[in-house]
This record gives C-alpha cells, structure tokens and sequence, in this order.
C-alpha cells in the first residue's frame, strides 16, 4: 500500500484528518438518484439528471460553513500517572469549542489494547462552550504506557458532512500491581492474617523485644509477670513482648515460563507479585529489612535491602513492569547470585511453581548450602486443574484414568516436597485468592516464633 493511499485509509478508520459524508448525505443522493430515475423513464435527459446531483452535492456543501472549523477547538486529558491493574480509573477530556456554530461529536481516545474501551463516545456542543466527558477503563497488564492521541469527528446542525480532527495528547501511565490487599493489610491486620478461620500461633513465651507494661488478663504467662510493678500499683502487672525488629527479609519472585499459567484473575506471576508486595508492606511496618530479586534465567531485578515504608516504592517501580520470560528459570545460579549479595541471615521467601521447582536437583545443592545460613520458605499457588482431577468422580474409563494419572502426579509432588522438607526447605501452597495470606501469615508466625 503506497502512502497516499494508507494515509486515506487511515482517515476512514477514523484517524488523521479529512473530511467525510456521513449517512444521512448518502441517503439523501440515494433517494434523490432513485427518483432521477423514475423521471427518466418521463424522457427526463440524463444530462438533466447529472446536474441535478452534482447541484445537489455541491450545496451540500454549504453545511461546512455552519459547523466550526478545526484551528477553534482543542482538547485536554486528565487521567492519573499511576493506575492499578484490573481497577477501573475516571479519565477526563475537556473538549473547548471557541468557534460561534454548535457541533454533534464521535470521540475515540487513542488508549492502549491492553484497555478496556467503552468507544465511540457522542455528545453535543453548543459554539462557544466547553464540555467535560468522563469515562472508565481499566488496564488488564501491567507496564508502562503512552496515551498520545484523541480522535474526534464532529458535524454541523444539517449533518451532511463530518470532518475529523486529532488532537496531540502526550499522557503517561504506569500500570502497577493491583494493591487491594495490601490496603486491606494496612487497615485491618489481624483479620487480614486470619486464614481458614486459624489465627497465627503466638510467639514463644518470653522471647523478643521488650514491648511495654500492662494489666494481667487471664491467659497470660505467670511468668510474665512484672512483680515490682505489681507491688508498687496494687495490681497485677506483666511484661509484654513483640518480636524483634530489624530482620532481613529477601523476596525471590520466579518469572519463568511456568509462572504464566493463567488463573481466574491474571496469571500466577500476577498473584505472586501482589503477594510479594503485601509480604514487603508487613515487614516494612514491622520494622524489618526487605529485600527482592526477580529472575528467569538471570536476574532480571534486584532491589537491596531497605528499612521503613518508604521503600515500599522502591520496591513498587522496580517491578510493576515486570513480565513472564517463555524460558525456565535458572534456580542455580539465581541462588549462586544471592548467596554473594545477601551475606547476613534472612527469611528467603520463594514465589514460584512448586511442581516445577521440586525436580531441580541443582537448586538443592545451592540451598542445602543457603540453609546454613539463611530459613527458607517457598510459596506456589495450588494447581486448580490437578485438584479438579482428582476430586472427579470416574464416571467413564477416560475419566478414571485421568484421575488415576492425577493421583500419581500427586503422589510425586508430596514424595519429592517431603524430600526438601527433610532438608529444612519449607514448602507450601495456597488457593490463588489466599497467597497473600498464607504468605503474611507464614512471615509473622516465623517472627513470631524467632526461628531468624
């Protein structure tokens, strides 16, 4: 396709600039050339007939005169430099006609794919007035976005004709993790930790940082108790104890091929970085250092470790741009990297696929190695296909046998997990809709138990 014609393609595909008859002008010259030639069946010449449209087309042009010309509107966007994924965002166009005619409009914003789309958008203008349009979208991929045109056609009070203008708009977007659980960690701990209506366990008795002096309830330790403050108040007093602050905490997120396998929302690398992220929210506000390192089959993100909720955002843009690479992950030398940039202890959290990563015998060796030094702890999300499998009722002989091969498949996962169990390598999994839970709950029971 030459330039000129993709250039006059693109304006009918309601791009560029141009202008274009709408249909309410090609019903008219249709009705008009079908009556044309009822006449001409009255010996009307065709010479007549011809004049007679060309007469017609070329006062149609008289429309154009009534409907504002380009150079007196412009066009303004509002949206939010940061959105949240899979959350719907209010964005704003202000639309400025300072010409004196009124117009009807068909508006299309020049949003990503990724997007959702409500489009084409139509209204009216009076000359002379200003008109705000508000719609919703929201992103379903994380990244970082440009929005830079607007695509506007508009017509006069006759509309004949439609001209179309595009307006230069540079916005920019980052689409980061949605956040919701971590809000909700934020405003409600306690309940955000309940899980399957099990609270966590308390810490041992005694242990971690001295927290303040209170009133002794029943269910406390008797060894708690404060007696020279009991005797100085008349009331029975005891000490109460928080874990120990200032621990390190290094998250390793798998972005291998694996980690795309789709769920009910987004993929598994979706839920593991916003359960990383609310993970990163507990251990910040608790004082500690946090750490994280995304890889495949290199590192693709490391962030050192940091102290204090601000860091929360270092975290945050080093990895909302984050994406599933189509290759394995290299656990062995991902491992080999951290064992030289994280000298002192710390929690290794792991989000990754535990069937996938239960027959790397490579990463064994390297943990068995980090194990010395660091606790480790992975985290998966179940396998809702395997489950289904196995919980099916083998009403045929094809779905017996894929259930008895699910059976299997399991038995293998259980027999290599209690294998890296054996060596002190936790392992656990969760129901998509529960990572971010089970993963704070593990966090704070560790704490809790002084197991760094």
């Amino acid at each position: 396709m030459t330039k000129s014609l993709k250039s006059l393609w693109d304006r009918f595909l309601f791009l560029d600039r141009g202008i274009l008859p709408t249909t309410r002008l090609i019903f008219v010259l249709l009705f008009l050339s079908i009556g044309f030639l009822v006449l001409s069946s009255f010996k009307l010449s065709w010479g007549v007939i011809i004049s007679l449209n060309l007469f017609v087309v070329f006062g149609s042009l008289i429309d154009l005169f009534f409907s504002p010309r380009k150079k007196y509107l412009s066009a303004t966007r509002k949206l939010s430099s940061e959105m949240e994924r899979g959350l719907s965002t209010p964005v704003e166009i202000e639309i400025m006609n300072n010409s004196t005619y009124g117009l009807t409009y068909r508006l299309i914003d020049g949003i990503p794919e990724s997007f959702t789309k409500v489009f084409p958008i139509k209204g009216k203008i009076s000359g002379e007035s200003t008109t705000r349009i508000t719609y919703e979208t929201k992103s379903l991929e994380r990244g970082n976005y440009q929005i830079n045109k607007l695509y506007v056609r508009y017509k006069s009070i006759f509309g004949l004709w439609e001209k179309q203008v595009t307006f230069t708009i540079k916005n920019e977007v980052k689409v980061i993790p949605d956040l919701t659980e971590t809000r909700q960690y934020l405003e409600n701990a306690q309940k955000f930790l309940l899980y399957e209506g099990v609270k966590i366990r308390k810490q041992q008795t005694g242990t971690g940082e001295f927290s303040k002096i209170r009133s002794y309830v029943v269910g406390d330790d008797p060894r708690t108790i404060n007696w020279r403050q009991t005797a100085k108040l008349h009331e029975v007093m005891t000490n109460e104890y928080e874990p120990e602050h200032g621990k390190y905490i290094t998250i390793l997120l798998d972005c291998g091929r694996m980690m795309g396998a789709e769920l009910d929302k987004g993929n598994r690398l979706e839920r593991a970085i916003e359960s990383a992220i609310t993970v990163a929210t507990a251990a910040l506000q608790n004082g500690d250092y946090v750490s994280l390192l995304a890889f495949s089959t290199d590192v693709k993100v490391f962030v050192p470790a940091g102290k204090g909720i601000a860091h929360l955002q270092t975290i945050l843009q080093a990895i909302y741009n984050t994406k599933v690479d189509a290759v394995e992950s290299n656990y062995g030398a991902v491992l080999s990297y951290l064992e030289t940039v994280q000298k002192k202890r710390s929690l290794l959290l792991l989000f990754s696929d535990v069937h996938t990563f239960v027959r790397e015998e490579s990463a064994l060796v390297y943990l068995r190695k980090l194990r010395q030094r660091h606790y480790f702890l992975m985290i998966g999300v179940e396998d809702a296909t395997l489950n289904q499998r196995i919980n099916e009722k083998p009403t045929t002989v094809q779905t017996a046998m894929l259930k008895s091969i699910a059976q299997q498949q399991m038995l293998v996962k259980k027999r290599e997990k209690r294998k890296w169990e054996n060596q002190g390598l936790m392992m656990v999994e969760a129901k998509e809709e529960n990572l971010a839970v089970t993963a704070v709950s593990y966090y704070i029971d560790i704490m809790n138990r002084n197991l760094l």
